[in-house]
C-alpha cells in the first residue's frame, strides 16, 4: 500500500514538473498567448534605457534586436530602481512573467517588480 502511494505521488511530482517545464514561452510563441498570463525566455539580444522618453521606458528585447524585436520586456521610469540596471542583462539568458500584451504588433510583458524577471 506505501509503495503504491509512493508512486502516486511520484507520477504527480512529475507531471506538476511538465506542467511547469510546458508554462514556459518562447519570444516566439509569445504572441500566440496574447492576453494570458506567462513566462517567456530567452536572450537579451537588445537594451536601451530611453532616459529623455517621457516615461522612461527601459527595453529589453529577447532573441532578436531593435527594431527586430519580437519580444519586448518594458521597465517603465517610476520601477526603474527595482531593477538595478537592467541593461547590464544584454546577452544574458533571462524569463520574464505577466500578462502579455501587443503593442504596436509586437508581444510585451510590462515588468513591475523584480520577481517577474529572472536570469538563468
Amino acid at each position: 500500500m506505501k509503495a503504491l502511494r509512493l508512486s502516486a505521488l511520484v507520477s504527480i511530482f512529475f507531471s506538476l514538473i511538465g506542467v511547469v517545464a510546458a508554462a514556459a514561452l518562447t519570444p516566439d510563441d509569445a504572441a500566440k498567448h496574447v492576453g494570458e498570463s506567462g513566462t517567456v525566455c530567452g536572450v537579451v539580444a537588445s537594451a536601451h534605457f530611453a532616459a529623455r522618453s517621457r516615461a522612461q521606458p527601459t527595453f529589453l528585447n529577447l532573441d532578436k534586436p531593435y527594431p527586430n524585436q519580437i519580444f519586448t520586456a518594458v521597465i517603465f521610469g517610476d520601477d526603474r530602481a527595482k531593477f538595478g540596471e537592467p541593461e547590464r542583462l544584454q546577452g544574458k539568458r533571462v524569463c520574464v512573467s505577466g500578462p502579455i500584451r501587443l503593442y504596436r504588433g509586437a508581444p510585451e510583458v510590462i515588468l513591475h517588480d523584480p520577481k517577474q524577471l529572472e536570469q538563468q
